[in-house]
């Protein structure tokens, strides 16, 4: 599977790349024809920089109090905070004290705050950082958790995305599905490569694939 291994250079910023892997693939929500790795993406201090740069310029001047991070985004998720808070004076979050947090998911899978966390949320402005966005349901689980906590969604933006927008919120990504060849998503009862029995090569999640 390794061995089909092709790199992507992301077409916002030539130095921010990542590496996919044709094939079929099942996420819990879908079926998948590429895994998108970004393993690198979000692990590397120069990279996670850069893709912080990248949404630094899409929310400079969108007021912002927390960042919640998806999908190990911790990093880029520090660094977004810090660039969108150190701009120029003019600019709206400047010298801004931005929280940067991640959820907890309950026994069902739910997004949920804890008590003491809960005040950075409340009638805050709100950017989601997501690792993947390859159908929007992870997004709409935390619009949901947002509704009930009372926070303000300004915006959302997603390392990569097949989306370009939810419910009429624009998603802005670093790398999108027109960068690779024919990247498509299907629900599971719809899937033509399990019609075409062709076999599964790995189930995938935000942590990586495990083949089968």
């Amino acid at each position: 599977m390794e061995a089909r291994k092709i790199e992507v250079t992301s077409s916002r910023k030539d130095d921010i790349k990542i590496a996919v892997i044709p094939g079929h693939f099942v996420t819990s929500h879908s079926h998948v024809n590429y895994y998108v790795d970004m393993s690198s993406l979000k692990r590397q201090y120069r990279m996670c920089k850069e893709a912080a740069r990248v949404f630094v310029s899409d929310f400079s001047d969108v007021p912002v109090d927390t960042v919640i991070c998806l999908e190990g985004t911790q990093v880029i998720g520090a660094f977004l905070a810090e660039g969108l808070s150190e701009g120029p004076p003019h600019c709206v979050n400047a010298e801004n004290n931005i929280n940067v947090i991640t959820p907890e998911l309950n026994s069902n899978n739910q997004i949920i705050f804890r008590d003491n966390s809960q005040e950075i949320i409340w009638n805050k402005n709100v950017l989601i950082l997501i690792s993947s966005a390859s159908t929007g349901r992870t997004i709409e689980r935390c619009l949901e958790c947002l509704a009930y906590y009372s926070g303000n969604l300004v915006g959302v933006a997603a390392l990569f995305s097949a989306i370009d927008e939810l419910n009429g919120i624009s998603v802005k990504s670093i790398f999108y599905k027109d960068d690779f060849p024919v990247y498509e998503s299907f629900s599971h009862s719809e899937c033509p490569m399990c019609r075409d029995k062709k076999k599964i090569d790995a189930i995938i999640n935000d942590y990586g694939y495990s083949k089968i």
